[in-house]
C-alpha cells in the first residue's frame, strides 16, 4: 500500500496565485491534487472550499523559438488556454457556490432547431451548430435539391455529423455522402464511413444491391437497401412501376423496383435519426440505409451536422435534441469513489503512465479506470494520469474540472486542444514524470488503448537495469508524404526520411529520455513537430548522438492498427471493447474482442 504524503510538504494551489500575472504569460506551476493544502488552524473552512484541487501541468513553451510555424501555434495556444483556465476557475460552479438545480442546468441547449436554407448559407456555409450533440431518438431532416455537376464532375454531396475540431482535424462521426452519377463503379452510390483519430475506417457502401439475408442488421434494419439507377423522370417512372405491380397482383410484393433514392434538379426530404444501434437514414419516407455505431464516438459527440457539395439546400430541422450536455454531474460520483487515485508515495515508482485525452472523452476514461487502470491502483510501483488539454466550449471544461476534483487522476495541460499540438501533451508527461512522480520508466498511450501492465513489466525488465531504452511498435526508414491530406512540407521536415520512431499508441522510454525532453524544452531548444510519435523519435536520435547510447527495442505486440492475441497493447479499442479486454484477461486469455 501507498503511504501518504505529510503534510508538510503540502502547497498552496492555484487559486492563490495572482491570476492576471500567472495567465499572462501562459506558464502554470505544477500543482498536484495528491499535494493538497492543508487547511491552517487559523483558517476558515468556507475559506479551504475554495481550494481547487486541480493538478496543472507546468508546461511552459515561452522560451522555444517561435520562428517554426508550430512553435508559434503553441504560444497562441496557450495564451487562449490560460484564458479558458481563467474562467473556468473563476466561474460560480468551480466555487463554494452552490451548483445550479438541474432544471437551469437542463436550459443550455435547445430541444430543436430550424433553420432555412438561406439562413444556413449567410450564417455558416451549410454548417448547423448541435450544442449538447444527439441522443437517442434524435433526428435530423434535411430538404434539398441534388444540382447537376460542374463539368464531367460527378454530381454528389454529403451529410456528415461532426466532432470539434476544425478542418481535417474534425471527427467525421457520421460521413453520408451520396453520389448520383456514380464514381469508380460506374453505378449510382451512397458511401458511409467515418474518421476516428485523423483515419477513415473501412467505407460501407450501398450500390443498389439489399443486404444479405445473413448479414448483421442495425436496429432490425438492413444496411443497404435496393434500388435501380437513376430513372431520370421520377413521378412518372414510379407511376408505372406502381400500375406493373398492381397488374402483376399484391402478392408480388417484390417486381417493383425502386430508384436510386436522388435525382438531379428533384426535390428530396431526407431524415436521418438515431436509433439503439446506429443511424437510420430515410429518404421521402423509404429507408435507405443504416449505419451501426462504431468504436470512438458517442452520441453527443456529435457537435456539428455539416451539408456540402452539389446540393441546394431549402432547410434543416433537428428534434429531440439533448437540452444539456451530459455531465458528469449527473452521474453518482458516490457510487464510483473505488475508482479515485490513491495518494501518491514519498518513494520513486518503476513506471509513470501518461495517457492522451480530450475534454470531451469521459466515457473513454471511465472505461480506463474500470479496466487496466485497476492495476495501477493497486499497484505502489505504477501511477497513471490523464493530460488533457481545454475545450472551446466552457462547460467541457467545467465538467473536466469536476472529474478532475474526483477522481484525482488528471493532468490539465493549459492550451486549446488541437490535433496539431497532441506533441505538447506528451512533453508535458515528460514534465509531470520528471517533476513530479519519479520514475524508472515512463510510458505513453492513447485513451483507446488497452495496456497489459504485467507482460509489459515483464518485457521491461528485460533490458538490463540502467540501460537508456526505447521501447515499441518501432518504425524504421519511414518517409515523409509530400502530397494529400497529410503532407509535410520541406520546411515542416527537410529530409527524405524520419528518424526511428515507436508508434504513438503506446511506448516505454527510461526515465533519463524523459529528463533529457524537459531539460531541452527549458533551454529552447526542443523542436516540436506535428506528429507526436515522430517527436518522440527525434528527442530520442538527440539524445542518443549527445553520448547516450539508447537501445531501441521493437515489438510487435505493441499493436498500433488494433489488437492480436498476446498483445502488450491493444490500440483503437471502444469503451465496450475495454470491458471485454479486461474481463477476458481476468481469466488468463489475453485475448482480443471482436468490434462491432
Amino acid at each position: 500500500m501507498r503511504r501518504p504524503r505529510r503534510a508538510g510538504g503540502l502547497r498552496t494551489l492555484l487559486p492563490l496565485l495572482p491570476f492576471a500575472a500567472l495567465l499572462s504569460v501562459a506558464t502554470f506551476s505544477l500543482h498536484s491534487p495528491d499535494r493538497l493544502l492543508a487547511c491552517d488552524t487559523g483558517r476558515q473552512a468556507s475559506s479551504c472550499a475554495r481550494l481547487h484541487r486541480l493538478a496543472i501541468s507546468s508546461l511552459d513553451v515561452r522560451a522555444l523559438d517561435a520562428t517554426p510555424p508550430l512553435h508559434a501555434a503553441a504560444a497562441r495556444a496557450f495564451r487562449s488556454g490560460g484564458r479558458l483556465l481563467r474562467d473556468v476557475l473563476s466561474s460560480p460552479s468551480s466555487s463554494s457556490a452552490p451548483a445550479p438545480p438541474p432544471a437551469v442546468r437542463a436550459a443550455r441547449c435547445p430541444a430543436y432547431i430550424t433553420r432555412s436554407g438561406a439562413q444556413l448559407r449567410a450564417a455558416s456555409g451549410g454548417v448547423l451548430p448541435l450544442p449538447c450533440g444527439l441522443a437517442l431518438g434524435s433526428h435530423v431532416t434535411v430538404v434539398g435539391t441534388p444540382r447537376r455537376g460542374r463539368g464531367a464532375a460527378v454530381a454528389q454531396f454529403a451529410v456528415e455529423l461532426r466532432g470539434e475540431g476544425d478542418g481535417d482535424a474534425a471527427p467525421r462521426i457520421l460521413h453520408f455522402n451520396p453520389r448520383l452519377n456514380g464514381d469508380w463503379s460506374g453505378r449510382p452510390v451512397i458511401e458511409q464511413n467515418t474518421r476516428f483519430r485523423g483515419q477513415w475506417g473501412p467505407a460501407l457502401r450501398c450500390e443498389g444491391r439489399r443486404s444479405r439475408p445473413n448479414e448483421e442488421t442495425v436496429d432490425g434494419l438492413v444496411k443497404c437497401e435496393e434500388w435501380v439507377g437513376n430513372t431520370g423522370g421520377t413521378s412518372d417512372e414510379l407511376n408505372r412501376l406502381w400500375l406493373r405491380n398492381r397488374v402483376a397482383g399484391q402478392k408480388n410484393r417484390n417486381l417493383i423496383d425502386w430508384p436510386y433514392p436522388f435525382a438531379e434538379d428533384e426535390l428530396f426530404v431526407l431524415t436521418l435519426s438515431a436509433g439503439l444501434e446506429g443511424y437510420h437514414v430515410h429518404v421521402d419516407g423509404k429507408h435507405v440505409t443504416s449505419f451501426p455505431y462504431r468504436f470512438g464516438f458517442v452520441l453527443e459527440d456529435a457537435t456539428i451536422l455539416s451539408l456540402n457539395g452539389d446540393v441546394d439546400l431549402e432547410s434543416v430541422v433537428a428534434g429531440s435534441l439533448p437540452t444539456a450536455h451530459p455531465s458528469i454531474v449527473q452521474t453518482s460520483l458516490e457510487l464510483l469513489t473505488e475508482l479515485k487515485a490513491p495518494p501518491l508515495a514519498e518513494e520513486h515508482v518503476d513506471l509513470f503512465i501518461g495517457i492522451l485525452s480530450a475534454g470531451s472523452h469521459f466515457t473513454e476514461r471511465m472505461a480506463l479506470r474500470r479496466s487496466w487502470m485497476s492495476s495501477v491502483r493497486n499497484s505502489s510501483t505504477m501511477v497513471a494520469r490523464f493530460f488533457v488539454a481545454l475545450n472551446g466550449r466552457k462547460e467541457v471544461n467545467e465538467d473536466l474540472k469536476k472529474e478532475a476534483d474526483f477522481f484525482g487522476d488528471i493532468v490539465i495541460v493549459p492550451f486549446v486542444d488541437s490535433y496539431d499540438l497532441v506533441v505538447l501533451k506528451t512533453v508535458a508527461i515528460c514534465d509531470y514524470a520528471a517533476r513530479v512522480v519519479p520514475a524508472k520508466y515512463v510510458m505513453k498511450c492513447d485513451d483507446d488503448t488497452f495496456v497489459r501492465l504485467d507482460s509489459l513489466m515483464a518485457e521491461v525488465k528485460k533490458i538490463p537495469e540502467g540501460k537508456s531504452f526505447y521501447l515499441g511498435n518501432m518504425n524504421y526508414y519511414h518517409r515523409p508524404l509530400r502530397e494529400g491530406k497529410w503532407a509535410v512540407s520541406y520546411k515542416e521536415w527537410p529530409r527524405e526520411e524520419y528518424p526511428p520512431y515507436a508508434d504513438g499508441a503506446g511506448y516505454v522510454v527510461s526515465s533519463d529520455i524523459a529528463n533529457f525532453v524537459v531539460s531541452e524544452m527549458e533551454k529552447g531548444r526542443l523542436n516540436l513537430f506535428k506528429m507526436e510519435d515522430v517527436s518522440m523519435g527525434m528527442w530520442v536520435g538527440l539524445f542518443n548522438v549527445s553520448g547516450n547510447a539508447v537501445e531501441y527495442v521493437h515489438s510487435s505486440r505493441f499493436c498500433q492498427s488494433g489488437c492480436v492475441d498476446d498483445y502488450l497493447t491493444a490500440h483503437y479499442q471502444s469503451p465496450a471493447q475495454m470491458v471485454c479486454l479486461w474481463e477476458k484477461l481476468g481469466q488468463g486469455k489475453p485475448q482480443c474482442c471482436n468490434a462491432r
